[in-house]
């Protein structure tokens, strides 16, 4: 609203002010001239009654006098002549208030005597009865003569002298008023105008414009404001791309981390997350079968440890078992001064480590168990050959095709150790060339599809092919999806299906083999990656043999081609092998 705005706060302000100025000064102007007024009048009817003291001192015919006072008095005036002796003379008026001597004359006559004989000057207002009109009266003595000279005056004539005095005094101020009025609207639009532009400025600021300036068009203060502001405007620009740039290398070093970061206001609410912590609250979500597009339920086992830093105000520090893998979550305050306004949560994977501590251990015992079976197998047989316990021929025959085998075993067991051994060293080779998609996944399908029919399993193939052709290793691809699906078809029961599923992108190659077979136990699904890793004989089937190689083996040529592989299991609901490679 206008009376809101500074503009009309200024405006009337101003107005105010002159009004009640105009006002003190108008009173005391009506005061100053009413008295001016009236004294000018009494000034008048003593000169007048002095002049006429003398003509009737100098002159005894009546007549005459009383015609020379006609030309000395006001025509609106009256005068009574007082005489010793003698009856009162009066004069001429033209004022219609004066012109009855009776009623005028008692109201005088007491103090006539008073004046003529005290020889004293009369001066009073005074009513005229049955007329209510006031009259001033002037009455002075005369000098030689006994007697009094009275001049009458209506107050009619000076009440409008006052009258159009007042007037002109409240045109005048009128005049002043609308002048101010007009004066307080400029001044005040000119003040102000400027102060219109820092708003629409600043409503640009705070809208995120910080490039926004202010024209300066004067030298006084609200110049001096603009130059501010456009200061101010640069240095918030400046230190606005301060933080942002700092913000961002902050969520860069955070987003690079190799542990996961969460950070959580008071409310559990999450205002920070990196790729390793959502990877953690994704896998929470599957192993309690919670649907993950959203990510808004906070895992049970975080939301426990934040509690419990809130409470304790103090580092809280638990381990998490997830999918197979540890994960040690460490949990810290955050503070605003003495004020607890959230955690920061630091998730780190420790799995690898303890792994590896656990391989250090085992790989030895791993090695001796594999090479012992064999070795005790063929040191047995061969003293049974060398004892002539297998007499005929045909048991020597079955004796050394035993002992074959089981040197094939071996051989088969050093090849692959000389094998992953030159992968993890890096010295893998690959002989790329480029293959068509689909007759290759085929090949691969119909490879198995005999071998899942012979143990009572349903082996099915799903292909999305949008690019038809692939650059890859086929020898070491095809030993990939070797490892894969024969593990599948080997831990699934009768009357299960296993399910390869083939999407052949632009811009990368997706497999998938899924099985309902027995699943990997919680506790062992991290170490399927790693050598002589086997599955439980009791969910193995009893023909299956193998060195617990091949899955390690798979892993690196996955990475060989720059691609990942991982996977997904519940125990006795079925186990998924999944893997990425870019085209």
């Amino acid at each position: 609203m206008f009376w809101r705005s500074v503009v009309g706060k200024l405006a009337i302000t101003i107005l105010l002010l002159v009004s009640f100025v105009l006002f003190i000064l108008s009173i005391l102007l009506l005061q100053f001239f009413e008295r001016f007024h009236v004294q000018e009048a009494e000034k008048a009817m003593i000169q007048a009654a002095t002049k006429i003291s003398m003509i009737v001192e100098e002159h005894d015919d009546k007549d005459m006098v009383m015609d020379l006072v006609e030309t000395v008095k006001e025509p609106s005036s009256k005068v009574l002549l007082y005489k010793h002796n003698e009856s009162l003379w009066e004069s001429k008026t033209t004022n219609q208030s004066l012109t009855k001597v009776k009623e005028i004359s008692p109201v005088v006559n007491e103090d006539m005597l008073h004046v003529a004989t005290q020889n004293e000057v009369f001066n009073e207002k005074l009513t005229v009865p049955n007329n209510d009109s006031e009259i001033m009266v002037i009455g002075i003595p005369m000098r030689k003569q006994q007697g009094a000279i009275y001049v009458l005056q209506s107050l009619d004539v000076i009440n409008q002298t006052r009258a159009e005095t007042t007037r002109i005094i409240y045109v005048g101020a009128a005049i002043a008023i609308v002048l101010t009025t007009i004066f307080a609207f400029f001044l005040s639009t000119r003040i102000t105008a400027p102060l219109i532009q820092m708003r629409k400025a600043a409503i640009q600021v705070a809208k995120g414009e910080f490039n926004t300036k202010l024209p300066v068009l004067s030298n006084d203060e609200i110049g001096e404001l603009a130059v501010a502001f456009n200061k101010m405007g640069k240095q918030l620009n400046f230190h606005i791309d301060a933080l942002r740039h700092e913000k961002e290398q902050l969520s860069r070093l955070v987003n690079s981390m190799a542990d996961g970061v969460i950070t959580l206001t008071r409310d559990a609410k999450v205002i920070v997350i990196n790729p390793p912590a959502e990877q953690f609250i994704r896998d929470w979500y599957f192993e309690h079968n919670i649907s993950d597009e959203t990510m808004q339920q906070l895992p049970d086992d975080v939301y426990a440890v934040f509690q419990k830093v809130i409470e304790e105000e103090k580092e809280v520090i638990q381990e998490v078992q997830l999918q197979g893998r540890n994960w040690v979550m460490i949990m810290t305050p955050l503070y605003d001064d003495t004020y607890i306004r959230g955690a920061v949560a630091v998730i780190r994977d420790m799995t690898e480590e303890r792994q590896m501590d656990k391989l250090r251990k085992d790989f030895i015992s791993n090695v001796s168990h594999e090479l012992r079976t064999p070795i005790a197998l063929m040191q047995g047989y061969s003293e049974a050959i060398v004892d002539d316990i297998a007499e005929s021929k045909a048991e020597k025959n079955e004796l050394a095709q035993i002992i074959l085998e089981e040197s094939l075993r071996m051989s088969r067991l050093v090849n692959e150790l000389l094998d992953i051994g030159r992968m993890e060293a890096g010295h893998i080779e690959l002989n790329k060339e480029e293959i068509d998609t689909q007759m290759f996944v085929e090949k691969v399908y119909k490879k198995f599809y005999g071998m899942a029919e012979e143990n009572g399993v349903q082996l099915s193939l799903t292909m999305d092919i949008e690019q038809p052709l692939l650059f890859i290793d086929p020898d070491r691809m095809e030993q990939v999806f070797t490892n894969l699906i024969d593990n599948a078809i080997g831990h699934t029961p009768n009357g299960g299906h296993v399910e390869v599923v083939v999407q052949s992108k632009e811009d990368s190659l997706h497999v998938e083999v899924r099985d309902n077979g027995s699943g990997i136990p919680e506790e062992d699904l991290s170490f399927v990656f790693e050598r002589f890793y086997k599955a439980d004989k009791a969910r193995t089937r009893s023909d299956k043999k193998g060195t617990g190689l091949g899955l390690a083996i798979t892993k690196h040529i996955i990475q060989a081609h720059e691609g990942v592989i991982s996977v997904k299991s519940k125990l006795h609901e079925g186990t998924t092998f999944y893997f990425t490679i870019p085209q």
